[in-house]
């Protein structure tokens, strides 16, 4: 397979495969996958073409929020493995040409770091509190919250903790806010960042990246809006997307340059837009995600609007968008398109009731869902920038919907359970299937082994990767074709142009991008009821059959070279 990540802005246009560690692979059958697992699935990943693996956090962590709610940066959660299998896992990445990019988790910590211990034995006012977001409760006991603030969990953003002081969550109660304005937070990171720099990690994801800086001095707290609008952040809002964050991440980019290659780093971030630049901005962190792929519904404007958007910040950061379908965070793509398509808002919430059904309050159109997901990627994967997968979609996994309430481990599923209940990310979480014939697919590499920590449906034997190696028309082996193709044509150039090719009305999404042997790709993609013709030269790769006469179907792209 050809790579093309030895350059030092390898990252601006890898394609990066999210691993999510507690369901990838399970080495020593206790039910939860682990590093070892991902050192023992290195050549699946080299074979499937990646160009780096992001591992979602594997740090200690009670596990209230799948791991992102971290006690120690600096270490491996015993359940995962020891910072030698980290090493050991750098190496094989890094053996097999892959690179390795590590999340951090920077907004909260764990209630259950020595911090936040130290925190509540010292009391208010004290320099350990300091480090968090405490305050006084209102009331003549401080027997009432600062103010209205709400957890994007659910329920409320403060907690007492019985001496009149309380500390802000804005997600789990379990995860508290650290103050970016204390000097020691910020120095701690900047430890962090070249502890796994050192180890081996060649970037950086960094978790909620637009709510490190917060506003609680300008004005009384309670004059603050109850829920302030991520939608519309900025210097107006108190919490989200603040200009400040950005003084942060101008000091970290100090830290990667330390390092030759210069690390990277890509920020989660749900900003609007015209915000996303200034992230990815050089000076800053070098990336952000950009999440409009991942909302919009099967549409030839949405979809357009999304990667004009995209192209957009990526010019005015002078870096490169990046382009996600999924994450461990949304519902499964394959999914989302085989269910009705409605207008964006309307349409995750229409997501939302048919996971609180059970997936059994309209028909999800499995069929149509896969096609359309293979039409997404080609589409996807001819754009300039960096390319995101999420474990799994590589098999066309859909999510799994009818996991029971009382086997679920989201806090939003908690956290909800008697309010508006959102039933969570669980269902695209359930761990992978290798193996048809195994009791757990696989997963477990011990014979005798523990449940998978999630429950896997049956339907999975048919997408365990086992069969669809077996299978050449798979979902799997359509992957691999593709990213062959990207990594010889579109990245090997550097090139990160692209030309809109117009001529085929608001129905179809084409673009034409140079390819490394001076000739030009041209994507198609039809959303329209009735095949369209495709330009002249050979047709390298298509979603779907093509019509007798030559013409690209409906929901399929084909990529055609000439």
């Amino acid at each position: 397979m050809t790579r093309n990540n030895t350059r030092e802005d390898w990252w601006k246009q890898a394609v990066v495969y999210q691993v999510y560690p507690r369901s990838f692979y399970d080495t020593n059958g206790d039910g939860l996958g682990d590093i070892k697992g991902v050192t023992a699935r290195m050549d699946y990943l080299r074979e499937l073409g990646v160009d780096a693996i992001w591992l979602s956090p594997f740090y200690p962590s009670p596990l209230v929020d799948g791991g992102y709610d971290v006690a120690d940066y600096r270490d491996v959660d015993p359940r995962l493995g020891t910072l030698e299998d980290f090493d050991e896992m750098a190496a094989a990445a890094h053996a097999a040409g892959i690179k390795v990019v590590v999340d951090i988790v920077p907004n909260h910590t764990s209630t259950e770091h020595e911090w936040f211990k130290a925190a509540l034995a010292a009391g208010p006012g004290s320099p350990e509190r300091d480090r968090y977001v405490f305050r006084r409760g209102r009331g003549e006991h401080g027997e009432l919250p600062p103010n209205g603030w709400r957890s994007t969990f659910g329920g409320p953003g403060w907690e007492p903790v019985g001496d009149g002081d309380w500390y802000l969550h804005l997600f789990a109660v379990e995860q508290a806010d650290l103050n970016w304005k204390n000097p020691e937070v910020r120095e701690d990171f900047k430890k962090t960042l070249r502890f796994w720099s050192d180890r081996g990690a060649d970037g950086f994801r960094i978790d909620v990246a637009h709510a490190l800086a917060k506003d609680l001095e300008s004005r009384p707290l309670d004059e603050w809006p109850d829920d302030p609008d991520q939608d519309h952040p900025g210097a107006e809002n108190p919490l989200w997307d603040r200009p400040e964050v950005h003084e942060i991440y101008r000091a970290w980019r100090q830290v990667f340059n330390e390092y030759e290659p210069a690390r990277f780093a890509v920020g989660e971030a749900w900003v609007v837009p015209e915000h996303q630049w200034r992230y990815a901005s050089t000076d800053e962190l070098g990336q952000v995600f950009n999440f409009e792929l991942a909302k919009a519904n099967w549409m030839a404007d949405e979809m357009r609007r999304a990667i004009e958007e995209g192209l957009d910040s990526a010019e005015r950061s002078g870096s490169t968008t990046t382009w996600v379908l999924s994450n461990h965070d949304v519902v499964r793509h394959a999914t989302r398109y085989g269910l009705p398509q409605v207008k964006s808002a309307a349409h995750h919430q229409l997501a939302n009731d048919w996971l609180l059904r059970g997936g059994r309050s309209y028909h999800e159109d499995r069929e149509l869902g896969a096609r359309r997901a293979r039409a997404a990627l080609l589409m996807e994967l001819g754009l300039p920038g960096s390319v995101y997968l999420y474990q799994g979609e590589e098999l066309g996994l859909f999510e799994v919907a009818d996991i029971p309430w009382d086997a679920l481990e989201d806090p939003q599923a908690v956290m909800t359970a008697h309010g508006d209940a959102i039933k969570g990310r669980d269902g695209c979480r359930v761990p992978l299937p290798w193996e048809a014939e195994k009791d757990d697919f696989g997963f477990s590499a011990p014979a005798t082994h523990a449940p998978a920590h999630l429950p896997q449906p049956a339907w999975f034997a048919a997408y365990a990767v086992d069969a669809e190696e077996a299978d050449e028309h798979s979902m799997l082996h359509y992957y691999r074709r593709a990213l062959k193709l990207r990594a010889e044509l579109l990245t090997a150039t550097g090139d990160t142009s692209l030309t809109w090719t117009d001529g085929y009305g608001d129905q179809v999404i084409a673009y034409r991008r140079p390819t490394a042997d001076g000739r030009a790709l041209t994507c198609v993609t039809n959303f329209g009821p009735v095949p369209v013709g495709l330009p002249a030269g050979e047709v390298l790769l298509a979603s779907a059959e093509l019509s007798s006469d030559g013409k690209l179907p409906t929901d399929a792209t084909a990529w055609v070279i000439r």
